[in-house]
Protein backbone atom coordinates (compact mmCIF):
# COMPACT_ATOMS: atom_id res chain seq x y z
CA UNK A 1 0.00 0.00 0.00
CA UNK A 2 1.13 3.69 -0.93
CA UNK A 3 2.01 5.42 2.43
CA UNK A 4 -0.50 7.82 4.03
CA UNK A 5 -0.21 11.68 3.80
CA UNK A 6 -1.13 14.06 6.31
CA UNK A 7 -1.58 17.77 5.31
CA UNK A 8 -0.44 20.26 8.10
CA UNK A 9 -1.55 23.87 7.94
CA UNK A 10 -1.20 26.68 10.74
CA UNK A 11 -3.96 29.75 10.36
CA UNK A 12 -5.27 32.76 11.95
CA UNK A 13 -7.71 34.69 10.44
CA UNK A 14 -7.57 32.76 6.90
CA UNK A 15 -11.45 32.81 6.17
CA UNK A 16 -10.58 34.20 2.46
CA UNK A 17 -7.70 32.01 1.42
CA UNK A 18 -8.10 28.46 3.15
CA UNK A 19 -11.22 27.25 1.29
CA UNK A 20 -8.98 27.03 -1.85
CA UNK A 21 -6.29 26.18 0.45
CA UNK A 22 -8.12 22.88 1.77
CA UNK A 23 -9.40 21.51 -1.78
CA UNK A 24 -6.24 21.54 -3.39
CA UNK A 25 -5.25 19.26 -0.90
CA UNK A 26 -7.83 16.78 -1.08
CA UNK A 27 -5.69 13.88 -2.48
CA UNK A 28 -4.10 13.97 1.74
CA UNK A 29 -5.71 10.95 3.58
CA UNK A 30 -5.55 13.50 6.75
CA UNK A 31 -5.79 17.20 6.71
CA UNK A 32 -4.71 19.01 10.03
CA UNK A 33 -5.50 22.86 10.53
CA UNK A 34 -3.42 24.22 13.89
CA UNK A 35 -5.17 27.88 14.19
CA UNK A 36 -4.08 30.55 16.88
CA UNK A 37 -7.32 31.98 17.99
CA UNK A 38 -8.65 32.92 14.42
CA UNK A 39 -11.49 35.79 15.25
CA UNK A 40 -13.09 35.04 11.72
CA UNK A 41 -14.47 31.96 10.17
CA UNK A 42 -11.42 30.08 9.46
CA UNK A 43 -11.82 27.08 12.30
CA UNK A 44 -15.53 26.80 10.61
CA UNK A 45 -14.23 26.97 7.25
CA UNK A 46 -11.51 24.18 7.62
CA UNK A 47 -14.23 21.73 9.47
CA UNK A 48 -16.73 22.21 7.34
CA UNK A 49 -13.90 20.93 4.61
CA UNK A 50 -13.86 17.76 6.54
CA UNK A 51 -10.58 19.00 8.31
CA UNK A 52 -9.27 18.52 11.98
CA UNK A 53 -8.87 21.35 13.90
CA UNK A 54 -7.03 22.39 17.04
CA UNK A 55 -6.93 25.78 18.73
CA UNK A 56 -3.21 26.61 20.15
CA UNK A 57 -1.35 29.72 21.11
CA UNK A 58 1.05 31.21 18.51
CA UNK A 59 4.48 31.08 19.89
CA UNK A 60 6.01 31.31 16.68
CA UNK A 61 5.78 30.32 12.98
CA UNK A 62 8.91 27.36 13.82
CA UNK A 63 7.02 25.93 16.63
CA UNK A 64 3.48 26.19 15.35
CA UNK A 65 4.51 23.91 12.36
CA UNK A 66 6.77 21.11 14.11
CA UNK A 67 3.26 21.37 17.02
CA UNK A 68 1.23 20.70 13.80
CA UNK A 69 3.90 18.00 12.43
CA UNK A 70 3.64 15.97 15.51
CA UNK A 71 0.14 16.52 15.96
CA UNK A 72 -0.38 14.21 12.31
CA UNK A 73 -2.06 11.60 11.98
CA UNK A 74 0.76 10.12 9.66
CA UNK A 75 4.60 10.01 9.18
CA UNK A 76 4.42 11.46 5.84
CA UNK A 77 3.62 15.42 6.40
CA UNK A 78 2.94 17.86 3.47
CA UNK A 79 3.31 21.35 5.26
CA UNK A 80 1.45 24.64 3.23
CA UNK A 81 0.77 27.82 4.84
CA UNK A 82 -3.23 28.92 3.92
CA UNK A 83 -1.70 31.37 1.18
CA UNK A 84 -0.70 27.80 -0.73
CA UNK A 85 -1.87 25.57 -3.27
CA UNK A 86 -0.22 22.98 -4.57
CA UNK A 87 -1.06 23.02 -8.58
CA UNK A 88 -2.03 20.08 -10.96
CA UNK A 89 1.51 19.13 -11.93
CA UNK A 90 2.79 19.36 -8.59
CA UNK A 91 -0.24 17.06 -7.13
CA UNK A 92 0.71 14.42 -9.53
CA UNK A 93 4.48 14.62 -9.10
CA UNK A 94 3.46 13.77 -5.22
CA UNK A 95 1.63 10.95 -6.28
CA UNK A 96 3.45 9.38 -8.50
CA UNK A 97 6.40 9.59 -5.59
CA UNK A 98 3.70 8.38 -3.25
CA UNK A 99 3.11 5.41 -5.16
CA UNK A 100 6.53 4.29 -5.03
CA UNK A 101 6.75 4.16 -1.34
CA UNK A 102 8.62 7.78 -1.32
CA UNK A 103 11.14 5.49 -1.45
CA UNK A 104 13.73 7.63 -3.38
CA UNK A 105 14.19 10.46 -0.53
CA UNK A 106 13.45 11.16 3.27
CA UNK A 107 12.15 14.51 1.57
CA UNK A 108 11.63 16.94 -1.30
CA UNK A 109 11.39 20.37 -2.24
CA UNK A 110 9.32 21.68 -4.94
CA UNK A 111 9.14 25.52 -6.53
CA UNK A 112 6.91 27.83 -5.09
CA UNK A 113 5.55 30.70 -7.53
CA UNK A 114 4.47 33.77 -5.73
CA UNK A 115 1.23 35.43 -7.16
CA UNK A 116 1.89 39.87 -7.03
CA UNK A 117 -0.99 41.86 -7.26
CA UNK A 118 -2.34 40.20 -10.27
CA UNK A 119 0.45 38.82 -11.47
CA UNK A 120 3.08 35.03 -11.09
CA UNK A 121 6.16 36.29 -10.70
CA UNK A 122 8.50 33.80 -12.78
CA UNK A 123 11.67 35.46 -11.97
CA UNK A 124 14.73 37.41 -10.13
CA UNK A 125 14.48 36.70 -6.52
CA UNK A 126 10.95 35.63 -6.46
CA UNK A 127 11.28 32.11 -8.08
CA UNK A 128 12.00 29.18 -8.28
CA UNK A 129 12.28 29.40 -4.55
CA UNK A 130 12.32 25.76 -3.78
CA UNK A 131 11.13 25.19 -0.21
CA UNK A 132 11.25 21.76 1.73
CA UNK A 133 7.36 20.77 2.92
CA UNK A 134 7.08 17.19 2.18
CA UNK A 135 8.90 14.80 4.51
CA UNK A 136 9.37 11.97 6.71
CA UNK A 137 8.52 13.36 10.12
CA UNK A 138 10.57 10.62 11.53
CA UNK A 139 13.25 11.82 10.03
CA UNK A 140 13.28 15.92 9.63
CA UNK A 141 11.06 18.74 11.06
CA UNK A 142 10.47 22.07 11.81
CA UNK A 143 14.12 22.14 13.55
CA UNK A 144 16.26 25.38 15.30
CA UNK A 145 15.45 28.16 16.68
CA UNK A 146 14.70 30.57 14.31
CA UNK A 147 10.91 31.01 14.20
CA UNK A 148 10.80 33.74 11.06
CA UNK A 149 11.76 32.82 7.30
CA UNK A 150 11.44 29.04 9.38
CA UNK A 151 12.67 25.71 7.30
CA UNK A 152 12.31 22.25 7.38
CA UNK A 153 15.02 19.87 7.39
CA UNK A 154 15.54 16.23 7.06
CA UNK A 155 18.39 13.29 7.71
CA UNK A 156 18.55 11.77 4.07
CA UNK A 157 18.74 12.73 0.67
CA UNK A 158 16.09 15.16 -0.57
CA UNK A 159 14.92 15.65 -4.38
CA UNK A 160 13.32 18.03 -6.16
CA UNK A 161 9.54 17.55 -7.56
CA UNK A 162 8.28 19.10 -10.76
CA UNK A 163 5.29 21.32 -10.52
CA UNK A 164 4.61 24.81 -8.18
CA UNK A 165 3.05 25.68 -5.04
CA UNK A 166 1.16 28.41 -5.87
CA UNK A 167 1.62 31.26 -3.72
CA UNK A 168 -0.81 34.38 -2.71
CA UNK A 169 0.70 35.70 0.11
CA UNK A 170 -0.48 39.64 0.15
CA UNK A 171 -4.04 41.26 -0.18
CA UNK A 172 -2.65 44.63 -0.27
CA UNK A 173 0.59 46.69 -0.85
CA UNK A 174 -0.41 48.04 2.86
CA UNK A 175 -0.01 44.45 4.38
CA UNK A 176 3.00 43.38 2.27
CA UNK A 177 4.58 46.25 4.23
CA UNK A 178 3.50 45.41 7.59
CA UNK A 179 4.40 41.67 7.34
CA UNK A 180 8.13 43.35 5.69
CA UNK A 181 8.68 45.47 8.92
CA UNK A 182 7.62 42.53 11.23
CA UNK A 183 9.93 40.00 9.89
CA UNK A 184 12.56 42.50 9.56
CA UNK A 185 12.44 43.09 12.95
CA UNK A 186 11.91 39.46 14.19
CA UNK A 187 15.13 38.39 12.02
CA UNK A 188 17.17 41.80 13.69
CA UNK A 189 16.23 40.48 17.13
CA UNK A 190 17.04 36.77 16.00
CA UNK A 191 20.82 37.44 14.55
CA UNK A 192 21.13 39.89 17.46
CA UNK A 193 20.85 37.10 19.61
CA UNK A 194 23.08 34.96 18.09
CA UNK A 195 25.87 37.56 18.24
CA UNK A 196 25.65 39.17 14.43
CA UNK A 197 26.58 42.91 14.34
CA UNK A 198 25.76 45.18 11.63
CA UNK A 199 28.23 47.47 9.75
CA UNK A 200 27.83 50.93 8.06
CA UNK A 201 29.27 49.63 4.92
CA UNK A 202 26.46 46.55 4.97
CA UNK A 203 23.65 49.29 5.79
CA UNK A 204 24.31 51.28 2.69
CA UNK A 205 25.55 47.94 0.32
CA UNK A 206 23.59 45.35 1.24
CA UNK A 207 19.93 46.85 0.10
CA UNK A 208 21.34 47.40 -3.63
CA UNK A 209 23.10 44.49 -3.66
CA UNK A 210 19.57 42.68 -2.86
CA UNK A 211 18.12 45.10 -5.45
CA UNK A 212 20.37 44.50 -8.83
CA UNK A 213 20.95 40.83 -7.96
CA UNK A 214 17.45 40.28 -8.18
CA UNK A 215 16.09 42.68 -10.84
CA UNK A 216 19.01 42.30 -13.31
CA UNK A 217 21.28 39.54 -12.32
CA UNK A 218 18.38 37.16 -11.87
CA UNK A 219 16.04 38.61 -14.38
CA UNK A 220 13.52 40.36 -12.58
CA UNK A 221 13.09 43.18 -15.17
CA UNK A 222 11.17 40.53 -16.91
CA UNK A 223 8.51 40.51 -14.88
CA UNK A 224 7.36 43.89 -15.60
CA UNK A 225 6.32 46.78 -12.76
CA UNK A 226 5.20 43.17 -10.70
CA UNK A 227 9.09 42.82 -10.80
CA UNK A 228 10.38 46.05 -10.41
CA UNK A 229 7.98 46.74 -7.46
CA UNK A 230 8.64 43.47 -5.67
CA UNK A 231 12.26 44.04 -6.05
CA UNK A 232 12.27 47.63 -4.34
CA UNK A 233 10.25 46.29 -1.55
CA UNK A 234 12.85 43.09 -1.02
CA UNK A 235 15.34 45.53 -0.99
CA UNK A 236 13.52 47.64 1.27
CA UNK A 237 13.27 44.68 3.88
CA UNK A 238 17.11 43.94 3.91
CA UNK A 239 17.40 48.14 4.66
CA UNK A 240 14.83 47.76 7.46
CA UNK A 241 16.66 44.39 9.12
CA UNK A 242 20.13 46.14 8.98
CA UNK A 243 18.65 49.46 10.75
CA UNK A 244 16.79 47.11 13.07
CA UNK A 245 20.05 45.39 13.58
CA UNK A 246 21.85 48.42 14.07
CA UNK A 247 19.36 49.80 16.55
CA UNK A 248 20.11 47.19 18.81
CA UNK A 249 23.68 46.79 19.02
CA UNK A 250 23.48 50.25 19.88
CA UNK A 251 20.81 49.86 22.53
CA UNK A 252 18.22 51.80 20.77
CA UNK A 253 14.57 50.55 20.92
CA UNK A 254 13.28 49.02 17.98
CA UNK A 255 9.26 49.30 18.71
CA UNK A 256 7.24 51.14 21.46
CA UNK A 257 8.24 50.59 25.00
CA UNK A 258 5.52 49.34 27.28
CA UNK A 259 3.68 52.09 29.01
CA UNK A 260 1.51 52.57 32.31
CA UNK A 261 -1.75 53.60 32.12
CA UNK A 262 -2.02 57.05 33.65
Amino acid sequence: MSPRLSACIITFNEADRLADCLASLAFCDDILVVDSGSTDATAAIARQAGARVIERRFEGFRSQKQFAVEQARFDWVLCLDADERVDDTLRASIQAERALGFEHAAGYRFARMSNYFGRFLRHGNAYPDRVLRLFDRRRGGWRGDREVHEAASVDGPVHTLAGDLLHFPYRSLEQQLAKTQRYARMMAEHDFRRGRRASLVGLVLSPAWRFWRGYLLRGGFLDGWHGLVYAYVRANYVRQKTIMLWMLQHNQPVVDPPREDR
